[in-house]
C-alpha cells in the first residue's frame, strides 16, 4: 500500500519537530505578539510612536553557504546569516526590523537538524529583538536529496512615512562610512565552492555581523543621506543603488585592511582585485553616507562596528569607483 511515508514525507516527524522548536521561536516573542504557536498565522501589534507607520518587507536566504555548512555539520551559525541578510536590507531603507518568518526545505525530515536550524534563526532574531512569528518547514523527496536543505526567510519593518531612507538627500561632499565585516557574510560561495581549494570551514562559516540595531539608534540621533547593505555585487553593485542621478561614489580601497580570508580566496582561486570586490564585501558589510558636520557623529554611533570613513561622494556620472 502507498502512504505518504513511502513517499518520503514522514508526518510524525513533522509533528514532533514543530514541537521541539516551539520553546525556541515561542521565546522572541513580546506581548505585542498576535495568535498562538502551531496556528495558522500569527500577527504583530503595532509598536507605539508612529503616526502614519509603513510596512516594508524583505526576502533573502544563505545561498549555497548552507551547502558549505551541511557538509562540515556546522550550521549553528546560519540563522543569524539568514536574519541579517533580512534585517539589514530593511535597515538600508530606513526600517525598523520587527518581525520575520522563515522557510526551511529538506530532502528529507532530520528532526535535530531542523531544531538546529530554527534554534539559530531564533537567537539571531532574539539579538535584534525582532519576533520570529513562525515559518515552515517543507519535504521535498525525489526533488532533493536526503540531507540537503535550503533556507530562506521574510522580514517585517516599520518606517514612520516620510523618514525613509531613499538616497534623494545624497549629494557631492557627502562621505562615505564603512562598517567593519569580519568575514564572508552569505555571499560568493558560488564561487568559493568552485575553488579548488577553499579556506577552513571554521572560517567561512563564522556567522554574519547584523547591524539592524546600531543603524537604528544612528537613525534615532541623526540624518542620514543614504545607506547600503554590502551583499552580493559588493561594493560596487550595492552603494550605487541609493545614489541619485549626478552623484558619484569614490571609495579607497586603501582606507581599511580586509580580513585574510579575502587573500586566501583570490589567492586559491587566482581571483582578481576587480572580481574579489564585484563578489565579496572585501571587509565593508554596510555603507553609511552622511553630510561631512556629522562625520565624527555617525562614527562615535556606529563604533561597535569598528566604522570608518572610506569614501566621498563627487558630481559625475552615477555610479561607485575604486579610487
Amino acid at each position: 500500500m502507498t502512504s505518504y511515508r513511502s513517499a518520503g514525507v514522514d508526518l510524525e516527524a513533522a509533528d514532533r519537530s514543530v514541537a521541539a522548536i516551539a520553546g525556541d521561536v515561542t521565546a522572541t516573542w513580546s506581548d505585542d505578539v498576535v495568535g498562538g504557536f502551531g496556528g495558522f498565522a500569527a500577527g504583530l501589534r503595532l509598536p507605539e510612536g508612529y503616526e502614519r507607520p509603513v510596512m516594508m518587507m524583505s526576502t533573502d536566504g544563505v545561498g549555497t553557504k548552507a551547502e558549505i555548512a551541511r557538509a562540515a555539520g556546522m550550521v549553528d551559525g546560519l540563522g543569524f546569516d539568514l536574519v541579517a541578510m533580512c534585517v539589514d536590507d530593511l535597515a538600508a531603507a530606513g526600517a525598523r526590523p520587527v518581525a520575520l518568518t522563515d522557510y526551511i526545505a529538506v530532502g528529507s525530515l532530520d528532526e535535530q537538524l531542523v531544531s538546529a536550524l530554527v534554534s539559530s534563526v531564533a537567537r539571531a532574531c532574539a539579538a535584534c529583538d525582532v519576533a520570529l512569528l513562525g515559518g515552515e518547514t517543507a519535504e521535498h523527496p525525489g526533488v532533493m536529496e536526503p540531507g540537503t536543505f535550503d533556507l530562506s526567510a521574510t522580514a517585517l519593518g516599520l518606517v514612520e512615512d516620510g523618514a525613509q531612507v531613499t538616497g534623494e538627500l545624497i549629494e557631492a561632499g557627502d562621505v562615505i562610512i564603512g562598517l567593519s565585516s569580519p568575514n564572508v557574510r552569505s555571499n560568493g560561495f558560488s564561487l568559493i565552492r568552485a575553488l579548488p581549494e577553499r579556506p577552513p570551514a571554521e572560517t567561512l562559516l563564522e556567522p554574519s555581523v547584523i547591524y539592524a540595531p546600531a543603524l537604528g539608534r544612528l537613525l534615532d540621533a541623526m540624518p542620514v543621506h543614504g545607506m547600503a547593505h554590502i551583499t552580493g555585487g559588493g561594493i560596487p553593485g550595492n552603494l550605487v543603488r541609493p545614489l541619485p542621478e549626478g552623484t558619484r561614489a569614490l571609495v579607497e580601497p586603501g582606507a581599511w585592511t580586509p580580513p585574510p580570508v579575502f587573500d586566501d580566496i583570490a589567492a586559491a582561486g587566482e581571483i582578481d582585485t576587480d572580481e574579489m570586490f564585484r563578489v565579496f564585501n572585501m571587509g565593508i558589510g554596510f555603507a553609511v553616507i552622511v553630510a561631512p558636520d556629522d562625520l565624527f557623529t555617525a562614527m562615535a554611533a556606529l563604533a561597535e562596528h569598528e566604522a570608518l570613513p572610506i569614501g566621498t561622494i563627487v558630481s559625475g556620472e552615477r555610479g561607485v569607483e575604486l579610487v
